[in-house]
């Protein structure tokens, strides 16, 4: 049997120093989305994430709850993992820094850059942004700020182990050149060349010895590893690089995508390509640099008390319809805004009157016109026929387009224009008028042609709202596991083997009170879920 292609999807591993909100579950929402879909595309498809658990921050926060740092992130762990249950994330593995098989593999590759020469002792001095764990220049300040976060740095000089930057800087540029599908968008590719590169790239501080919160160097034990090149390196250590039992690594490596937030994209971008070139390894195909979800009035921060919690939509509006805001709401390439009425106004109209009444209205005629039993297709009966079968194919490879560019909220736009002309098809066409006349060709056409649309639409939708295609399928009455693969989509089927919807419809989404529904969000989101 011939092996599946793989493809090794990983989110950054997380910071765990507070309850996650949707910003931080988009990331995992995105990746998830994409694994499904190759999956459904006959991948093999794995999917990593994970949390980040050194540094000093860490270290303090878990003082402010009087818990040592490790009682402090395994608890951390226990609340992640139960938020990647709750929003279905589909992950193959779960690797935490504090775990043996990362901080031994770790310790391995910070001594063999000591010992090729890329890593080399020296004194820091600078300006430290302690919630980024990032040092600055003076010049790299915004308005006096951290340039990633926008919060006060303070002066500090500590011993510390440099990485030589310098040393690959123009590797990295001629990487740049020769792979440009290697950054997406690829103004971010711009963006480091001439913000970061360009002025002259700084060596990168790799370890501490201001706190002990961390990984120590085995030759030099009162140094930690300093945050990036521990929690970069995640994505080598979970696939077992440099282990006794390096298959997955054999297997997956190198990466075919990598997901992050604008707010890391430097360190991913260029730490982490010139980690891989100093250690002999392939870069990632592609690093995809996702904007953030934005309030009205700029951040989402506790202060403002404007933050939402993934619990709080999904405990009120379901699973599905969380994860289509956040995939549709917020394009990859810039901010999406969340709003309470943006979010109530997308469900009523994208989910309730679109979707949801496209398939209410449809099971609806095919159990009055012919008691449930979807009719034969008899080819064209009219130019809209035709026309319905042109769109569902243009759109499918619209559909891949976009997803070969990772262009999620572009995607859902490309199911969603086969559901539009689905709902114009039915007005066009106005079946109870051809029931009347006892047309029965033209109605047959249109029932069978409704049906087959939705059939697409169902597995289009799988890799994003897998709930609400499964509930598709099973009001169709599509039991046969052949018509919902990424194969039957192919082409328009021309036989549904006399498939029987459900004799009751139910609705997908029911419509919300918009007043009511934005006032409920406003409130509740002041508080911490439970």
């Amino acid at each position: 049997m011939q092996e599946k292609e793989t493809f090794y999807i990983t989110t950054p591993i997380y910071y765990p120093s507070g309850k996650f909100h949707i910003g931080t579950a988009y990331t995992t929402v995105i990746a998830d989305s994409l694994k499904r879909y190759k999956k459904l595309q006959g991948y093999d498809a794995y999917l990593l994430t994970g949390l980040d658990e050194h540094g000093q921050k860490i270290e303090t926060v878990a003082k402010e709850h009087n818990m040592q740092p490790q009682n402090y992130v395994d608890n951390m762990a226990v609340e992640a993992k139960k938020l990647w249950e709750k929003l279905n994330i589909e992950y193959d593995d779960f690797i935490r820094t504090t775990e043996d098989r990362h901080t031994k593999i770790a310790q391995k590759i910070f001594d063999y850059f000591m010992d090729t020469g890329d890593i080399y002792k020296g004194e820091y001095e600078g300006l430290y942004c302690t919630p980024c764990e990032t040092f600055f220049t003076e010049t790299q300040l915004v308005n006096g700020k951290c340039p990633d976060c926008g919060r006060d740095v303070k002066p500090m000089k500590e011993e510390a182990y440099f990485f030589n930057m310098k040393k690959y800087a123009q590797k990295l540029l001629e990487f740049y050149d020769t792979h440009p599908d290697f950054i997406k968008p690829e103004y971010r590719k711009t963006e480091m060349i001439n913000n970061f590169i360009k002025p002259g790239l700084e060596d990168l501080c790799v370890s501490r010895t201001s706190f002990d919160w961390g990984i120590p160097v085995k030759k030099d034990p009162k140094h930690v590893i300093y945050v990036w090149l521990d929690a970069l390196t995640n994505y080598l250590t979970a696939l077992g690089y440099l282990s006794e039992d390096d298959h997955l690594f054999q297997k997956y490596w190198p990466a075919s995508v990598q997901i992050v937030g604008k707010d890391i994209a430097r360190f991913h971008l260029i730490y982490w390509p010139i980690f891989l070139i100093a250690l002999g390894l392939e870069i990632p195909k592609t690093i995809l640099v996702h904007n953030w979800i934005m309030m009205k009035d700029g951040k989402m921060s506790k202060s403002k008390g404007n933050i939402v919690y993934p619990e709080l939509l999904i405990d009120r509006y379901g699973l599905d319809a969380t994860k289509y805001f956040l995939l549709k709401a917020v394009p990859v390439s810039q901010d999406g805004v969340f709003s309470p009425e943006e979010f109530v106004e997308r469900f009523n109209i994208d989910l309730c009157n679109d979707l949801g009444n496209l398939v209410n209205r449809t099971i609806g005629m095919i159990n009055k016109y012919y008691n449930g039993k979807v009719p034969e297709y008899n080819g064209h009966q009219n130019e809209q026929d035709e026309e319905i079968e042109r769109t569902i194919k243009k759109q499918k490879l619209e559909f891949e387009d976009r997803m070969k560019e990772l262009q999620f909220s572009n995607a859902l736009s490309e199911i969603w224009g086969i559901i539009t002309r689905c709902n114009k098809y039915i007005d066009e066409t106005a079946p109870w008028i051809l029931a009347k006349q006892e047309e029965k060709e033209k109605l047959d056409s249109v029932m069978y042609h409704l049906v087959e649309s939705l059939r697409f639409v169902a597995v289009l939708l799988q890799p994003f709202m897998p709930d609400t295609a499964k509930s598709i399928f099973e009001q169709l009455g599509v039991e046969n596991a052949d018509y919902k693969t990424w194969e039957s989509i192919k082409e328009f089927y021309k036989d549904l083997k006399q498939i029987t919807v459900t004799k009751t419809g139910t609705p997908l989404f029911v419509r919300l009170n918009k007043e009511e529904e934005i006032d409920y969000i406003k409130t509740n989101m002041k508080a911490l879920p439970k």
